[in-house]
Order: structure tokens, then C-alpha cells, then sequence
């Protein structure tokens, strides 16, 4: 059964029917990002290039993230406003725990000397424009048809997987994990699930909630009738012969 976006109400009832459906994203993005960065020679670039990739990889996530949350809230519910919100706070949180809190708990973990650094205090002006470009694509793309919503689900799903998987990857790096390579079982590991959950709540199961209960509070809105609306109502003119 494929996993249509339009349907994970009906598919899917919990997160962790969720997790288990975007588990292969996951495992084939950190298992590229692995592939990559390991062709870039990770470990032995300079602390610079390591801080200017790790910023290009964490905006980029930032923006599929936007899109992303955008996107399914708009598919459960038409609020603009709401829309705004979740595409502002949901990749500011996890995207934040992927690419930054997670690491530098790993790296706490495994001794190394680490810093937390988060890009909205400390880049707020780089990070609001992929931001921006991010909400802005989930709404033209909530305009899109049904089958075309669902490809660019499924296929942005991958790559924003990928992309904070190389973000996380490089928090580590820059923090002094050169030797990664020999804990590679750990890395794989713990960036697995580092991306995973954040990603999948981020992308999926949090804009969803979210739109469930701004469309159960529309529904539960009373409505104001026109006085006069039915006939024979008070305030409705009626022609006389």
C-alpha cells in the first residue's frame, strides 16, 4: 500500500505507525548521507568549511521543513493563520533537535567538548529568508492536484531526511569528532533515530494534529443566521398581490 498523505488519517492512527512507514526514508538517507560525507573526507576539513557546510545544510532543512509542515496542515485545514504558525514554529523546534540538540547530546555522550549553538539566536537574519521561501512553496503547493501533492510528499520526504542527516553529521564534526568512522555503528545508529522521530513529527504527525483540532474548533464555532434568512422569519419581506 502506498503512503498517500491524503489518506494518513484513514492509513495511519498512531506516530508509530508513522515512524515504521518513514523508517525506510531514514535508513536510506543516513546510509547516503554516510556514503557522501565520507567521500568528502569528513574529518579532516577545515573547522571553517565544516561550519559553513553545516549552516548550508541546516537552512536547506529548514526550508523542506517549512514546506513540508505547511502542506499537510493545509491538506486537514484552510486556516491561513494556522497555516503561518506551524510552518514558523514546527522546523524551528525540529529542526533545531535534529540538527543541533541531539548531536550535542551524542557528542556530551561520547566526551567530546560541545557547544550548543542555535542558528535563530545566533543567524536569525540567514535563517528567516529559506524559512520564508519554505511556508510560501507549502501553500503553492497545497494548491496543487491530489497526485502531485503526493510525489512531492513522498519525494521531499527523502531528501529532507538526507539533508538533516548530513546537517546532524557535521554538527558532530565541528565539534571535534574526527574519528567518527570508528564508531560508525553508533553514528549509524544514533543518527537513525536523531532524524527520524524529529523529521517524521515535523513533516507529518504535528501539522496534522494541529489542523485536526483548528478544523474540529470551525466545526464547533456557532454559526450567526441572517435575521430573516428563513421564511416567515421576522425581518424577511414578503410581496404581497
Amino acid at each position: 500500500m502506498s503512503h498517500d498523505h491524503n489518506n494518513v488519517l484513514e492509513q495511519h492512527h498512531t506516530v508509530m505507525e508513522e515512524l515504521l512507514c518513514h523508517f525506510p526514508y531514514a535508513i536510506g538517507s543516513v546510509a547516503l548521507s554516510i556514503i557522501v560525507l565520507s567521500f568528502m573526507g569528513l574529518g579532516t576539513m577545515d573547522h571553517g568549511v565544516m561550519h559553513t557546510l553545516f549552516h548550508s545544510f541546516h537552512y536547506l532543512h529548514l526550508l523542506f521543513a517549512g514546506t513540508g509542515a505547511v502542506l499537510v496542515y493545509r491538506k486537514y485545514s484552510s486556516s491561513v493563520i494556522g497555516a503561518l504558525l506551524v510552518g514558523s514554529f514546527v522546523p524551528a523546534v525540529f529542526c533545531t533537535l535534529s540538527d543541533s540538540l541531539l548531536p550535542f547530546v551524542g557528542g556530551y555522550y561520547l566526551g567530546l567538548d560541545m557547544h550548543f549553538h542555535w542558528c535563530f539566536w545566533a543567524h536569525l537574519s540567514s535563517v528567516l529568508p529559506f524559512l520564508f521561501v519554505g511556508i510560501v512553496n507549502g501553500f503553492v503547493m497545497s494548491g496543487h492536484s491530489s497526485s502531485q501533492q503526493m510525489f512531492y510528499s513522498q519525494s521531499s520526504h527523502f531528501f529532507h531526511i538526507l539533508i538533516s542527516a548530513m546537517a546532524s553529521m557535521l554538527y558532530f564534526v565541528w565539534f571535534g569528532f574526527s574519528d567518527w568512522q570508528h564508531s560508525l555503528g553508533f553514528v549509524f545508529i544514533f543518527m537513525l533515530f536523531a532524524v527520524l522521530i524529529p523529521c517524521t513529527l515535523s513533516d507529518v504527525v504535528v501539522p496534522m494534529l494541529f489542523a485536526k483540532h483548528s478544523a474540529k474548533h470551525d466545526l464547533a464555532r456557532p454559526t450567526c443566521e441572517v435575521p430573516g434568512s428563513r421564511t416567515g422569519e421576522p425581518g424577511e419581506k414578503h410581496k404581497t398581490d
